[in-house]
């Protein structure tokens, strides 16, 4: 049975790719390494199959378990693990050049010890940095220019993923994708904060004018490019992911508020977010054209069945906002 490496495989992006993937490809077992820090939550990974599913909860920056984790000769090692929001790497930049130039660092020179077959790395389109108005979307031979610390560590991790295919000739592929939302996200960011603000009658808080702008994805269609890529990708090549759905803040915001029946007075604008980029947009014509990849699901569809999920699922998002979920891991999974 092959066997691929999951890291980050509990928080949001991560747990969405296990979920999809151990359903699409019934043959394949994951080992799934995650150190559950806030983001990390094992309910995200409830109903996995177990028989195909193994789960060690350990640090990626740390070379000694990393050397323990990853079995030998594993066939692919994703990285999803990463310190993400831009917020807390302005307040904290340290915390994520450990996780995401460190821990990839350690990751690559584990996979190679231990014969991993492919690296893929998970990136973002914020190391292109901010477009204008009537700029073109980025593509895979943009300049990276980040423009926070968040940015800035992951793409010194995507350099050093492409310098192993130069130095070591390790098989490297990295895909680079816009914004993600659907069920599970943590609710520090825009969408579900928004929501379960808005179903609590909370305000919404607002960053500056409300006209940054994004291109969202669905987290099912970033899975399935990510599925695409480790399975089909070009060794040491790039591949960005983008819908092509590029949505201002407060239009989304807008939107929830239509959808859930709450008043636009829940608005409240707030201080800016120091040096906040102002748009993303990506082009995916690349992996479109060479892996056959397409998004499925659109904006409209995608954010009234996300809003559904956390009307559904109150007691997940509830749970993560008062800290409760970080108890799951000794009541669930440490008896096992």
């Amino acid at each position: 049975m092959p066997t691929w490496v999951v890291t980050g495989g509990a928080g949001f992006i991560g747990s969405g790719f296990v979920r999809l993937t151990l359903g699409e490809r019934p043959d394949l077992h994951i080992v799934d390494i995650d150190l559950l820090t806030y983001a990390g939550n094992l309910e995200n990974l409830r109903g996995v199959p177990e028989d195909r599913h193994t789960f060690i909860r350990a640090d990626i920056a740390d070379p000694d378990a990393m050397r323990e984790a990853i079995p030998e000769g594993a066939d692919a090692l994703l990285n999803f693990a990463a310190e993400t929001h831009v917020d807390r790497s302005i307040l904290g930049p340290l915390a994520f050049v450990r996780t995401n130039v460190l821990g990839t660092q350690t990751l690559l020179d584990a996979a190679r010890a231990k014969g991993v077959k492919r690296f893929l790395q998970v990136s973002t389109d914020e190391v292109y940095g901010s477009l204008g108005p009537d700029d073109p979307p980025f593509t895979e031979d943009s300049p990276l220019a980040p423009s926070s610390p968040y940015a800035a560590s992951k793409a010194a991790a995507d350099l050093l993923v492409l310098a192993a295919r130069h130095t070591y000739g390790q098989d490297v592929v990295v895909t680079r994708c816009s914004n993600n939302y659907g069920p599970y996200q943590f609710p520090e960011k825009l969408i579900p904060l928004m929501l379960s603000n808005a179903l609590e009658d909370k305000p919404l808080p607002v960053y500056g004018d409300g006209r940054q702008v994004r291109d969202w994805i669905h987290t099912d269609d970033h899975s399935r490019a990510v599925l695409a890529v480790v399975q089909r990708g070009q060794p040491g090549a790039v591949y960005n992911v983008g819908a092509r759905s590029e949505q201002a803040n407060l239009q989304v915001v807008r939107e929830i508020l239509r959808q859930t029946g709450k008043p636009e007075s829940l608005i409240r604008f707030v201080k800016d977010r120091p040096g906040h980029d102002r748009r993303y947009a990506m082009d995916p014509s690349c992996i479109e054209e060479e892996l056959g990849w397409q998004p499925r699901v659109s904006f409209e569809q995608g954010l009234a069945d996300t809003i559904r999920w956390y009307r559904d699922h109150r007691d997940w998002w509830r749970r993560v906002k008062d800290g409760s979920y970080q108890r799951f891991y000794d009541e669930w999974y440490g008896g096992r």
